[in-house]
């Protein structure tokens, strides 16, 4: 797995990964293009994947997939995680790797493992702890529960559901509505959205004091940048008018 793109500043603040179809059952069909998609938009970066063959040596398998599950939550990019068909045990792990998890009706998030005789490996189970709690990621890994739409959004392992119309004319994608969605968090200047991921990333990874220093210093980024500039002119003007 290739690193992502990202050194226009200007104009890459989120990524989007899909599954549709049959969606993702494990690393290898994922990895071998099999009913996996990351999608290149406006203000969106691409990531582009090597092919492992289920004969490629385990370490490296490991490191593959472990870039792939750790890469997106922790850029400082804003990712979503966009499911429309299943995503199934290595897939369903990939979702717990973005900040975000859309599905479209009819979709599916399931965390075989156990009917493999296996348990996550690549970081699912200890993301999907903090996405859903220690409570509901033992139902979901130890029952191997299907989650469709509504359970998502009930444990809080989908952020929203989507809904298609594929004989509606004119009707929106489920990518053109997830990229609507996201927007809401994506829009404004990118240096901005990009601290707004950092501030997030640190507090949830370092421990307090250091998130602390790493907060001070990421706001010393943007304090007098052109966007603070901007709105306190903005700011003055509405007063003065």
């Amino acid at each position: 797995m290739s690193e992502v793109c990202c050194e226009d500043s200007s104009i890459h603040t989120c990524i989007f990964l899909t599954f549709w179809g049959h969606g993702v059952a494990g690393a290898y069909p994922w990895l071998s293009g099999e009913g996996r998609g990351i999608q290149s938009l406006p203000h969106t970066c691409t990531h582009t994947c090597t092919p492992l063959t289920l004969e490629s040596n385990q370490s490296n398998y490991e490191e593959c997939f472990w870039s792939v599950g750790e890469n997106p939550h922790m850029l400082p990019l804003i990712s979503v995680a966009l499911v429309e068909g299943k995503a199934l045990g290595g897939g369903a792990e990939l979702t717990t790797a973005c900040d975000f998890r859309l599905m479209a009706s009819g979709s599916v998030i399931q965390f075989v493992h156990k009917h493999m005789g296996l348990v996550p490996g690549w970081g699912g189970a200890a993301r999907l702890v903090g996405i859903v709690g220690s409570r509901n990621a033992l139902k979901l890994l130890g029952g191997a529960v299907k989650v469709d739409s509504e359970l998502g959004v009930h444990v809080g392992l989908a952020d929203g559901v989507l809904k298609v119309d594929q004989e509606a004319e004119r009707a929106e994608t489920g990518l053109q509505q997830a990229e609507s969605w996201l927007s809401q968090y994506t829009k404004g200047p990118a240096p901005v959205i990009k601290a707004v991921k950092k501030v997030v990333l640190s507090g949830r990874e370092l421990p307090l004091s250091e998130a602390l220093r790493t907060e001070k210093d990421i706001f010393g980024t943007v304090w007098g940048g052109p966007a603070n500039l901007q709105a306190l002119a903005n700011l003055l003007f509405d007063n003065n008018g």
